[in-house]
């Protein structure tokens, strides 16, 4: 008799958060590896996280354009399973830094420098084991009308101005100050 296959909890990106799980503003960017404008959008967004503390989270969902980058969709795969070991920022930035090589190998390579300690991480990435996860980020960004990435949004309302650590840290400022009113008057009623 077949012994049952084993049923593992995936954690979907929609779940995985950097910084303050309780932060009254979250910053949430569809985006990936290989994409230059992704990359600087990544550095702007570590100087948003430092800025800000813990009145800012960070999520990020992954929009592989496969048909420029064929090593996109992979590369979306290693930062979720990355993120079953709790080292998604650790692999996120990682694929960046090293966005021109992210083939399968290398891809190992880098889970084990971010500490990714899962010994099938290679059998999941030749499997496809975190696809269905990416393409539903990919559809859920299809369905918010995401034409190009980096796209961005604070607080669920779409980012449409410069993707600059100023105009950003502009519009988290005032996503902060609506945040707190949206408090006070809570409290008052």
């Amino acid at each position: 008799m077949a012994k049952p296959k084993e049923v593992v909890e995936i954690i979907p990106p929609k779940n995985i958060f950097v910084g303050n799980k309780h932060a009254p503003v979250t910053l949430m960017e569809f985006g990936e590896y290989e994409n230059e404008d992704c990359a600087k959008a990544n550095e702007v967004v570590k100087k948003l996280l430092d800025e800000f503390g813990d009145k800012l989270r960070f999520n990020f969902r992954h929009f592989p354009l496969t048909n420029v980058h064929q090593r996109s969709m992979k590369a979306s795969e290693a930062a979720v399973a990355a993120a079953q070991d709790g080292k998604f920022w650790e692999m996120h930035n990682l694929l960046f830094k090293n966005r021109r090589q992210l083939g399968t190998i290398s891809l190992k390579l880098y889970s084990k420098e971010a500490g990714v300690n899962n010994k099938s991480f290679l059998n999941q990435m030749v499997d496809g084991t975190f696809g269905w996860q990416v393409r539903a980020d990919l559809m859920e960004g299809l369905n918010k009308g995401i034409k190009k990435i980096p796209a961005f949004f604070i607080n669920g309302e779409q980012y449409t101005g410069k993707i600059t650590f100023e105009e950003m840290k502009k519009a988290i400022t005032s996503a902060l100050r609506k945040a707190k009113t949206k408090a006070a008057v809570k409290q008052r009623a």
